[in-house]
């Protein structure tokens, strides 16, 4: 059973391989924070900018395309700013434990990837690491859980052969 269950959208992302790459970016997110594979579920929608905008502002707010949004299955955060969250317990293999939904809008990270000179293929990675990092609890509102989140999408990066995108 896969890890991420991927819907495409949007064309773009069936040619990118967004499947294969968040396949394997979420297996490097769960180890990397000393998870199991195998228990665990994620559904991950490959959209373009004008779906991602109708869910930015339905769910934030925000009418306008963003690259990626997440919706934890449940509230995960940690109790004290700067803490790692409290990290899910597997379900079995055949009921795997749902993490949650992630949303990724191709426009908006193709440009973002040309803008900072970045190959799409890392930064997508790096979006698809940090929305499982969400839907189990990091956060980046307040500086001391950004520091904490980030150094986990830096490591999880480097295991990926991506480098440091901060």
């Amino acid at each position: 059973m896969e890890l991420v269950e991927t819907g495409i959208e949007d064309a773009r992302w069936e040619a990118f391989g967004l499947a294969a790459l968040a396949e394997r970016a979420g297996q490097a997110t769960l180890a990397g924070l000393g998870l199991p594979i195998e228990g665990f579920v994620i559904s991950l929608m490959g959209c373009d900018d004008a779906r991602i905008s109708v869910l930015n502002a339905d769910f934030r707010g925000k009418p306008a395309p963003t690259n990626v949004l997440s919706w934890p299955s449940e509230e995960r955060g940690a109790k004290v700013t700067g803490e790692a969250p409290r990290l899910p317990e597997p379900g079995a293999t055949d009921d795997p434990e749902p993490l949650g939904d992630i949303a990724i809008a191709f426009e908006t990270c193709a440009r973002e990837a040309e803008d900072q000179g970045k190959p799409l293929v890392d930064h997508v990675t790096h979006l698809i690491v940090h929305g499982v990092l969400h839907l189990l609890g990091y956060d980046h509102i307040e500086a001391e859980d950004a520091a904490v989140m980030e150094a986990l999408e830096v490591r999880i990066l480097a295991s990926l052969g991506v480098c440091d995108p901060y």
